[in-house]
């Protein structure tokens, strides 16, 4: 009996450090921050667009100066006075992948970037930094914040986007907020974005390690309208007025379907609890996109729904890589001599920490050769996985770990 006392104790005295350390640096808002990001296939340019303040803050609270994953850039806060990084996230970008297709060799380009930090309460010392495929910091921007600054916008305390809370997390304090968000549905069709909603959430939690974590996610589904339904096809010569401006076709690739106005996504979701986002396109083709702690969208009224909206939740919230290879490698993602930050795909060059602990244990953990667009050097721990093909039922054992060491990270 001592000894659960004391386990208890040493639980709500670890839950009270994080806290404290928490309200020592932040108030309880959050600070987004609007980045451009521009550039061609040599050369990246980071410029600091607009800050805005929301009433609330709805990330992590606890190791806040870590992350789960290393993405392709970072956003790292430090307090102005001593240099303490306060807090740390990862994250990956449109902007980046872009830089590795041949278009990028001839033209220069500008995106949207948007992140979300809690609100500092003295003055902060704010780092972007981007990474290449080899994971080297290709470029950074260092700007200073001052939480009294008049030009900080202040949005999300009226005219809020009607939400509906879907699932309400055991603990709101310490869970996952997921947003589902409506494009290309308009006012009249709200009832069938809800319904689609549903079905999402009911898709995400039929999958393990989701399904027994589902106490640790808080979800809402935003009814943000658009003046027409559907979503844009360009190949096609269809262009939607949409909530989002979403489209088909990116990087001229015909099913890679996203949104470039990440200003208007977060718009839409100021002063709602929200921080991971997952779209929801009404449209029939299929297709969708996902960037790590960025969003992910999915189509929902295709026979791969189901598939496409978790797999892409894999890369927007785990960080996991596609286990596909072409027979053609176009654009190679993965340098062969690098060993990927993903957890869920290796070169072999610096395998440690992935999912070594299952070789020897399952005799289907391995390597099999064929994963990350390549055919050759890249490789998956198991044969088959919802990172790979639609038709495989859930996530392999590797991918399960991954995901479940991320929840862990966020609500432990």
């Amino acid at each position: 009996m001592k000894r659960f006392l004391l386990a208890i104790v040493c639980v709500m005295m670890s839950v009270s450090i994080y806290a404290q350390d928490f309200d020592k640096w932040f108030s309880d808002k959050t600070l987004r921050i609007d980045y451009i990001f521009s550039g061609n296939d040599h050369e990246q340019h980071i410029a600091v667009d607009e800050l805005c303040q929301e009433p609330r803050w709805y990330g992590k609270r606890q190791r806040l100066a870590e992350v789960p994953v290393e993405g392709n850039g970072q956003i790292t806060v430090r307090d102005h006075k001593t240099g303490r990084v306060i807090y740390r996230n990862s994250f990956s970008t449109l902007f980046q992948e872009w830089q590795s297709y041949p278009e990028a060799k001839t033209a220069t380009k500008s995106f949207e970037n948007v992140f979300l930090v809690p609100m500092p309460k003295d003055t902060a010392d704010i780092t972007v930094d981007l990474r290449d495929n080899r994971r080297q910091v290709t470029s950074s921007l260092t700007h200073i914040v001052v939480p009294s600054d008049i030009l900080i916008r202040h949005i999300g305390e009226k005219g809020v986007t009607p939400y509906v809370t879907l699932q309400q997390a055991d603990d709101t304090t310490r869970c996952i907020h997921i947003a589902y968000v409506a494009e290309g549905y308009t006012k009249a069709e709200m009832p069938l974005f809800l319904e689609d909603a549903r079905k999402a959430m009911g898709f995400l939690f039929s999958y393990e390690p989701f399904k027994s974590m589902k106490g640790r996610f808080n979800i809402v589904a935003v009814e943000s309208p658009s003046v027409d339904s559907g979503t844009s096809i360009p190949g096609k010569g269809i262009w939607k007025n949409t909530a989002l401006h979403s489209n088909f076709d990116t990087f001229y690739s015909d099913r890679y379907l996203t949104t470039l106005h990440l200003k208007d996504l977060h718009n839409w979701l100021a002063g709602t609890p929200y921080e991971h986002i997952i779209v929801l396109v009404n449209t029939n083709k299929y297709g969708g996109g996902g960037i790590l702690n960025s969003y992910n969208l999915s189509m929902t009224h295709h026979d791969c729904f189901r598939p496409v909206v978790v797999h892409e939740f894999g890369h927007s919230f785990a960080g996991l890589a596609d286990e596909y290879a072409y027979d053609t490698e176009e654009v190679p993602m993965y340098p062969h001599d690098v060993e990927p930050w993903e957890k869920n795909i290796t070169t072999k060059v610096n395998f440690h920490g992935k999912w070594e602990n299952l070789i020897g244990k399952d005799p289907k953990a391995g390597f099999y050769e064929g994963a990350g667009y390549s055919p050759k050097g890249v490789y998956r721990a198991y044969p088959d996985c919802r990172m790979r093909t639609n038709e495989y039922p859930e996530f392999c054992p590797a991918c399960k770990q991954a995901i479940q060491s991320v929840i862990d990270f966020y609500t432990r």
